[in-house]
């Protein structure tokens, strides 16, 4: 998709927040020019997903990619109650081992490439959290149903912290019940407030760049930092950060993402948007409430 859009666009500056697998679909934000400095401001952010688990059998992958790990297992016990029982148990703050068929990296090899190889190796779990777990019942109410080879399936809508793969949840969730289960279908609907119904297709994205209009559907880098904390500069300051100068801010200066919530309760530490008096956005700084100094972070000069 990014070079894609690089030749569409003809920028080779694109940049990506966060990939999908590759039978996944859905919402992918990606940065352009100047931006593309930003992106990593987004790589920890929170994603929703609306994805598909099919019962009956694990698989090496955890995805319908991969291969059974065992003949099909019995699905006597699962039942809506005992699904939506085990649901919750995956809800809140947890640890979760990365799935082999990953791009996580050890010691400089992406698990993938090793598993293609055939070899195992110990994953360290990583803190993840599930904030939300939904069941989307069907018309007539029910949650689970069958596909077209008698599978039990159900849909559900995801939302967790980055770093948490929906697949290794659907993996563990058929564990606990004891029938095994994998990912059938993923589409990512949400990334930290974007959202897909304000997404372009790359259709989209074609028809725009044929009339020349493809600029206009930019969404400005203070989008991409909505929800920060943020402060505005005078011309002085706004020269001074610019060049890269530590800068003394007052802490009653610095305003919520939330703009109802004034003044902003600084942390002993804290990211900020940072926008010059005629709300030209400049970039981020890390915010220093002991010594009340604003250090340049990410800076992005006004555009002349």
């Amino acid at each position: 998709m990014v070079a894609l859009v690089r030749r569409f666009i003809g920028i080779k500056r694109v940049g990506h927040t966060g990939t999908l697998d590759p039978f996944a679909t859905g919402l992918l934000v990606l940065c352009v020019g100047p931006a593309t400095r930003l992106s990593r401001f987004l790589t920890d952010t929170s994603k929703s997903y609306r994805a598909v688990l099919r019962f009956g059998f694990a698989t090496d992958t955890q995805d319908l990619t991969g291969k059974p790990l065992t003949p099909p297992r019995s699905t006597k016990d699962l039942t809506e109650d005992r699904l939506r029982e085990v649901a919750r148990t995956f809800l809140g703050r947890q640890m979760q081992t990365p799935p082999m068929y990953s791009a996580k990296k050890i010691d400089g090899v992406a698990l993938y490439q090793l598993a293609r190889a055939g070899k195992v190796v110990v994953r360290a779990a990583t803190p993840i959290e599930v904030f939300r777990f939904d069941f989307i019942p069907d018309v007539e109410g029910r949650i689970l149903r069958q596909d077209e080879h008698g599978n039990p399936i159900v849909e559900c809508d995801v939302t967790c912290s980055s770093g948490t793969y929906i697949r290794t949840l659907a993996h563990d969730i058929g564990e606990r019940i004891g029938c095994g289960a994998h990912l059938v279908a993923l589409h990512r609907t949400a990334v930290d407030g974007f959202t897909i119904e304000e997404a372009l297709t790359l259709e989209d994205l074609q028809r725009c760049v044929i009339t020349g209009n493809w600029t206009d559907k930019l969404l400005s880098p203070l989008d991409l930092l909505r929800g920060w904390p943020r402060v505005t500069l005078d011309a002085q300051q706004a020269r001074r950060f610019i060049q890269g100068q530590v800068i003394a801010i007052s802490p009653d200066d610095i305003l919520a993402g939330d703009p109802r919530q004034r003044p902003f309760p600084v942390t002993p530490e804290v990211g900020l948007a940072v926008t010059d008096d005629t709300g030209q956005f400049l970039g981020v700084g890390r915010y220093d409430a002991h010594t009340r100094r604003l250090r340049p972070q990410t800076v992005m000069p006004p555009l002349t």
